[in-house]
Parts: C-alpha cells; structure tokens; sequence
C-alpha cells in the first residue's frame, strides 16, 4: 500500500516583496498533488481555451482591470509582475513601476508562465447608427406613393389617348368652302355650259345649258325640303344657291341646288352616311324652279320626275338636283334616280334618262366646287 498523502494547507506564506519593482518576480508555490508545468512546456488544450482572467488568481472587485470595447480582443500581457492580467497601456505612456503584492497561494496563477502574444491588428471603432426618424421616411414614403401615382395616371393617359381612334383632320380648303357662296362668280358656280362625258344612259355624252339663275336665298321651305331642312339646321344651315338647266336637245329641264352650311368637317362626314342623304330623307323631293320665257316655263312641284342628294364629305355643302319634262308633262310618283336607273325599268323616267341626268349633274358640280376651293386657297397663299 502506499504511503498517505498529507493534507493540503489552507493558504500558503505570503512571499516578500521584490526589492526592485522591474524585477521578476517569483511564481508562486503550486499544490504538492498539482505540480506546475514548466514555463517552456506548452499550455494543455483545457488551459490555453479558458482566457486567462477565467483562471487569473482575483484580490477583489475593484482590483479587476477595465479592458477597452472593440471589434477584436486585444492582447493581455503581464507587465506588473504579479502573475494578473493588467490593462495594456498606450506606447507614449510609460509602464507602472510600483510592486504589486505577490499573488496568493491559491488558483493556478500560470499568467505569468503564459509566453508573450503577439499584438493583434488594430480595428477601427463602429459607425453610430442614427436613429431613424419616423416624420422623415413617412414623407418619403409619400413622395415615393405620389410620384408614382402621377407617373401611372400620365401614362394611362397616353395609353387611353393612343387607343382612342384619332380625330380626321380637317379636309384642305375646307373653311375657304364655307365662303364661296358670296366671294365666287356665278360662273364659277353655276357655269354657262356644263359638260357630262358618260353622264346619260349607256353612258351617252351629255351636256346641259343654264337657263335660270336665282339669287342666294336662307333656307326656308320655298327653297328646301321639309326633311333636308330639318337636317341641316342644326347644323348651321347658311345659304342656298340654285339654277335650272336645259339638255341638249331641250326636252328635259333639271334644277340643281347648292346648299351652304357651317357644319364642321365630323358632321360633314356623317350626312352622306349610311346609305346616303337620298336614302335617309326618303320621299323628300327638292322643289323646283321655273324660269318666264324659258323651256322650264312650266317646270313646277307636279312635274318632277327623278331626284338626287349628294353630300360629300370634303365640303360644307350638300348639292341636290331634280329633273323634269320640258314639254310640262306631270309625273304621278317622282323616284329616286337610283332606283329610276335600274335594270330593266320601262316607264317614261326610266327611259328618258331623267335618273341619269339627276345623279350625274350632282357629280359634275361637286367637281365644280373643288376646282374652285383649290383656286381659292392657291390665291390666298399667293398672296402671302
């Protein structure tokens, strides 16, 4: 059997203070069962993970030293010579030189054995954070809400724009028309003579003669039919021009009508439309004039015979024709020069051509007045 161990004491002898302060002190005196390593022996993996203030032998709470806050721990070094970790302190400043009192008996004490570690690099301090301010993001927050909100209503507002269908320009010469029944010559209107290539049946030539001219008048009923009035009043109707002519071989009279109006270029465009002004207003046969001394002498309300309305769409105005027998013969039922035109009809309309002369004479003056818009608006820069 082996011999008993003695028993540990309680507190070893306090050893006596060095006799100068730079020199190194003693280690203190370790437990007969726990013998020191020595300072060369490297540190057990228990030891050299618990730092050093864990193990560092404490004399009291205010005897602990204040270690700086920063990013990385900076390295402790004894420079005391009392085997306790001491605050390192700056290279400008010099280093303690009082004695500390030795160490006490108890603890490991193995800070002064621990070999001096390299310093560590030097971080910088962390920025402060600024508190934020709640006034500040909830303006942000609500330019960022407006800003958007403006940006999304321009561009829906483009989008809407780009997909609704265009406005049509209005026509060239289109306000120059408006005008021409006062500043245009009555030749330029109604010319003397008024050639129609193809205008008959078959599309036989024909060529009608001017043989009555009246005086601009309003529109009222004595010059208008009741439908076509009411059509264009709310338009802006502003004049009517009108004049009789005679064909070649002066057994029919025709009288075409030249109605002035201020609609502007929309509305314009929608009167024709459709199926056409003739087919809109029905039976609404224009009136008729007659001329003392002429061959439309006799040229009345009961000798109509055929009739057309023609609205073009590039001009303010609406041109209407009616024709009738010279001779003063009376018609029972006037008709539509459509429907005077067709296929395979045999009465007296039909067969004189009367349906032919009424649409075709609509279209030689519609080509009248766009010859005289075009001299009208060429003089005009000319003039510039």
């Amino acid at each position: 059997m082996s011999a008993e161990a003695p028993p540990l004491p309680s507190a070893a002898p306090a050893a006596p203070r060095p006799a100068k302060a730079t020199s190194a002190p003693q280690p203190p005196a370790a437990p007969v069962s726990q013998p020191l390593p020595p300072a060369s022996a490297p540190l057990s993996t228990r030891q050299a993970a618990v730092p050093a203030r864990a193990w560092a032998a404490p004399t009291g709470a205010d005897d602990l030293p204040e270690v700086e806050t920063t990013t990385r721990l900076r390295a402790i070094r004894d420079t005391s010579g009392t085997g306790r970790p001491t605050r390192p302190t700056p290279r400008s400043m010099p280093r303690p030189t009082t004695a500390t009192a030795p160490p006490p008996t108890y603890g490991y004490g193995l800070a002064g054995t621990l070999p001096p570690e390299a310093p560590v690099e030097t971080t910088t301090r962390l920025r402060p954070v600024r508190p934020r301010r709640t006034g500040r993001v909830l303006a942000v927050t609500a330019c960022v809400v407006l800003g958007g909100g403006l940006i999304g209503g321009a561009l829906a507002g483009i989008w809407l724009a780009s997909a609704e269908p265009a406005r049509p320009a209005e026509p060239a010469g289109y306000t120059e028309a408006k005008d021409l029944w006062h500043n245009a010559p009555v030749d330029t209107l109604f010319p003397r003579t008024l050639p129609g290539p193809g205008a008959g049946p078959g599309a036989a030539a024909r060529t009608w003669t001017r043989i009555v001219v009246a005086p601009d008048t309003p529109c009222s009923p004595a010059v208008l039919a009741k439908g076509l009035r009411a059509t264009l009043t709310p338009l802006g109707c502003e004049r009517v021009l009108r004049a009789t002519y005679t064909d070649a071989t002066a057994s029919s009279v025709i009288t075409v009508s030249l109605v002035f109006t201020r609609a502007d270029a929309e509305a314009q465009r929608t009167l024709g439309q459709g199926g056409g002004l003739t087919a809109r207003l029905g039976e609404d046969v224009p009136p008729a004039l007659s001329g003392p001394s002429t061959v439309a002498a006799r040229f009345g309300a009961r000798q109509r015979a055929s009739w057309w309305l023609s609205a073009p769409a590039d001009l303010p105005v609406v041109v209407t024709a009616v024709s009738g027998f010279a001779d003063g013969r009376a018609v029972d039922r006037p008709q539509p020069a459509d429907r005077a035109m067709a296929r395979g009809r045999t009465d007296a309309t039909a067969q004189s051509g009367l349906g032919h002369e009424a649409k075709g004479i609509t279209g030689r003056f519609e080509s009248l007045l766009r010859k005289a818009v075009a001299a009208t608006v060429k003089e005009r820069e000319n003039a510039r």
